[in-house]
């Protein structure tokens, strides 16, 4: 697992992505890989007309549309090509060191499914190319990769800042105690002061468990507050980063409680589009 690995395409969000992708590469001293991943349209450039038109003038037609569609491809080519030159401009300003740029035709999900074994953070945007404007909305693809990708996933919003403070959100699941585990034995988040955080009501185990945790962080080098939460898990976790001034949560994807349940289904997509922070998604 060499590779920081930054999702690049033409939205507004790209230039996030660039930025976070070379403050992770640096933390983890790792290379930083700038993605664009070329996708064919699902449908065609022009609808077919033979059924109203003759023999020689469908003809015609196939092959200008055969034309139009390579053209248009290689314009495509061409833009991410640009894109990829700019983020690299872009990641080089960030103090990004060792950076190379990979262009893929097919589809995204199983492009990143190939490059898995050589990945060691993904870092994506929560809105894509097709969805400039959306306040609440995810890309159409960040769900899938979510299901499909077993890498961290740094998932980044409006905006990136870089973290001067961290949450976990926990719940003693075992999910949760793995995601902790990675965050103590990786650089990304050493030396920043850590908040782990549990939405009540909690149990005697739990408090335990959170006891356990908060141990296990402190003797990896953290400085760490816990706390406890009341309400709806959402609603609940947003106040307090809100609160306390966090930039980035980190969140086990796959757990056994009321966190758990927020990230099944449609839950997940609630949980992306309504953060208005930098996400790290651990399985």
């Amino acid at each position: 697992m060499n590779n920081v690995v930054a999702c690049i395409d033409g939205s507004a969000s790209s230039r996030c992505v660039t930025a976070a992708s070379a403050w992770a590469s640096k933390r983890l001293a790792t290379q930083l890989m700038l993605l664009h991943v070329l996708e064919r349209p699902v449908a065609p450039a022009v609808h077919d007309l033979s059924g109203a038109i003759g023999l020689g003038s469908r003809e015609l037609l196939l092959e200008e549309l055969t034309v139009l569609d390579e053209r248009r491809e290689k314009l495509a080519f061409e833009h991410g090509k640009h894109l990829l030159e700019d983020a690299e401009a872009l990641a080089l300003a960030e103090g990004a060191t060792t950076i190379t740029r990979r262009q893929r035709h097919g589809d995204l999900v199983e492009t990143l499914r190939e490059l898995e074994e050589d990945t060691r953070l993904l870092v994506m945007g929560r809105l894509g190319e097709s969805h400039p404007a959306e306040a609440e909305a995810i890309g159409s693809h960040l769900e899938s990769v979510v299901r499909s990708v077993h890498r961290p996933i740094l998932v980044v919003m409006r905006e990136f800042i870089e973290p001067k403070r961290f949450m976990i959100a926990y719940d003693g699941s075992a999910t949760a105690s793995k995601a902790l585990n990675l965050v103590a034995n990786s650089p990304l988040l050493t030396g920043l002061p850590c908040h782990l955080v549990t939405v009540g009501p909690v149990s005697a185990e739990q408090t335990r468990q959170i006891g356990q945790a908060r141990d296990s962080l402190t003797a990896a080098g953290f400085e760490v507050t816990t706390a406890t939460v009341e309400g709806e898990v959402q609603a609940a976790l947003g106040a307090y980063h809100r609160e306390q001034g966090i930039d980035l949560m980190v969140m086990g994807a796959w757990g056994h409680s009321r966190i758990r349940q927020f990230f099944v289904g449609s839950n997940t997509t609630r949980m992306l589009s309504h953060s208005d922070i930098t996400l790290l998604l651990l399985r």
